[in-house]
């Protein structure tokens, strides 16, 4: 019996010299988990996709659909006041005959694509 409790205590002993062992030294200079990362600034547009919902696979018709179904009218009227605030992205649904009315949804890339979903009236 004294022989397992000998054991079992050698193998306790290693076992916490073993986790010890991985266990970073507190001199060891590293910076805390928490430090605020400095936040990257958006990108900027580099170029405006205009595309209507119904030319979108049916799958991400589905996606957008439920994105602005879950989005409240002040959502949408904020986007909408953006594109009409942003003469790029303006000049860009204007050259669809469209308007700032149509726009459903925008994702910007990171690389400065901004792809704009809209929706003809109808």
């Amino acid at each position: 019996m004294r022989l397992i409790t000998t054991l079992a205590t050698g193998a306790a002993l290693a076992l916490s010299v073993a986790a010890n062992a991985q266990t970073p030294s507190p001199s060891s200079p590293r910076p805390p988990a928490s430090a605020p990362q400095a936040p990257s600034a958006p990108p900027t547009i580099q170029s405006v996709n205009v595309v209507d919902i119904s030319e979108l696979p049916a799958a991400t018709q589905s996606q957008v659909t439920e994105i602005v179904s879950q989005r409240g009218d002040g959502e949408l009227q904020k986007l909408r006041s953006s594109v009409d605030s942003t003469p790029t992205i303006k000049s860009a649904l204007e050259a669809k005959g469209l308007s700032s009315t149509h726009v459903l949804f925008a994702q910007m890339s990171e690389n400065g694509l901004l792809t704009i979903v809209t929706k003809k009236a109808g």
